[in-house]
């Protein structure tokens, strides 16, 4: 059993001590995006109101000093996912952007007709329509790993998949829809093995665990700072130094440019070449202010912390007459998700149910249509749990379910 403090952690977040119609609001909606603790909340303001400046920019004061806290958000981010140096982290809008901006930099400079991109039955749909336009454009083939019913990757058909022409895997660190922690690393070195580079989703992943890519040896890294207790907007992409060296830069703008002339274009080096324009300042600066607050934590607590709370759910639900459990099961390792139906109820139909008692989840088919066509469902009602989540909760979702059961059958 894990000694994590929930009670402190939940004094941080001031969204759960706002009542509406008399009810403190259920947050179990995390997978769609954290909540935001005080520290986050006071740094933004702190910047919009004493510290407003450009960056890279100006000669003054002002501009100096949000630099330098700039630079240093960009440090903190290195560290936290132990990228080896601050050249491989590129801030983007988010993860969408992040796996678009992967795209154009491997590109032609990767990929030769009639390669192959691996993906899986479990991503999200950001991680599949960039690849599937590049695709298109280069005349690749996508090819797609299966998985088992409650979502495990099938490791045989893997073997029988990856080639001598698979170029790129690309692939979810966790499943936002199902919460499975595909075996990433176990994959990333069947495609090496035959010369192909990697690309993980760590959308879901890097506010619930621990994230080291050079363990991992991932070729590219991406997650949103939303996810992981930031603000919205802020995403990053880790590349490996030498695979973003010499690279084309994505967009045009100020601060990517070295000289300018009508004749010639000379490029600033990595990381601006790939950052035209005014950056997000604010949100670096709230995501910086997130890391900070995540690294209070020993998320090895955390982690189990979580679980618990998951498998205590799933245990609730499960005495519900007619109720589906998707993905893992109470006694597999799995993210804080439980996805679920009712039978011969839309899930639409149960999260308003939900949503009228003032318990908010996320119905839907989560942006993993793909998905949901090999699990023979048009969506689910989706919870997703977090370090301010506490048993009250997985008891009030429980209740609100029997209730959306007993109305809906």
């Amino acid at each position: 059993m894990s000694n994590f403090d929930v009670t402190k952690a939940r004094n941080d977040f001031p969204l759960l001590s706002r009542k509406t119609e008399g009810q403190f609001p259920v947050y179990l909606d995390s997978a769609a995006t954290s909540l935001k603790p005080w520290p986050v909340i006071e740094r933004i303001s702190q910047f919009y109101s004493f510290e407003t400046a450009n960056v890279h920019r100006g000669a003054h004061f002002l501009s100096n000093q949000a630099t330098e806290a700039f630079e240093l958000a960009r440090e903190k981010v290195r560290s936290f996912i132990n990228a080896r140096s601050t050249q491989e982290i590129i801030f983007t809008k988010g993860t969408t952007d992040s796996v678009n901006l992967a795209a154009h930099i491997l590109g032609s400079f990767w990929f030769d007709e009639g390669d192959e991109i691996l993906l899986t039955e479990l991503e999200h749909h950001s991680n599949i329509v960039a690849w599937y336009l590049l695709a298109k454009k280069l005349r690749l083939k996508i090819q797609v790993l299966p998985i088992s019913d409650d979502g495990q990757i099938d490791l045989e058909a893997a073997d029988a998949l990856i080639t001598k022409r698979t170029k790129l895997l690309a692939i979810t660190h966790c499943s936002n829809a199902l919460g499975n922690y595909p075996p990433v690393a176990e994959l990333i070195k069947k495609v090496q093995a035959v010369g192909g580079l990697s690309f993980v989703d760590g959308a879901q992943w890097a506010g619930v665990k621990p994230t080291d890519v050079q363990k991992l040896e991932a070729d590219f890294y991406a997650f949103s700072a939303h996810k992981t207790f930031g603000p919205f907007g802020i995403g990053i992409l880790y590349g490996r130094k030498d695979l973003l060296e010499n690279r084309p830069p994505y967009q045009g703008g100020g601060s990517m440019i070295h000289e300018v002339s009508f004749d010639k274009i000379t490029f600033m080096d990595l990381p601006h070449r790939f950052e035209a324009g005014t950056p997000n300042i604010s949100g670096v600066l709230g995501f910086s202010a997130a890391i900070d607050y995540m690294n209070k934590f020993d998320w090895a607590q955390v982690a189990a912390y979580e679980e618990n709370l998951r498998r205590k759910t799933i245990e609730g639900l499960s005495e519900i007459p007619g109720i589906q459990i998707y993905g893992p099961g109470k006694d597999q390792s799995a993210g804080p998700i439980v996805s679920f139906g009712l039978d011969r109820c839309h899930p639409s139909d149960i999260g308003q149910i939900l949503s009228q008692q003032k318990v908010a989840v996320r119905a839907g088919h989560h942006c993993t249509q793909p998905l949901m066509k090999r699990l023979g469902i048009p969506a689910t009602v989706r919870a997703s749990f977090s370090i301010y989540n506490n048993e009250a909760d997985a008891q009030s979702l429980v209740r609100a379910t029997k209730k959306a059961q007993e109305m809906l059958t």
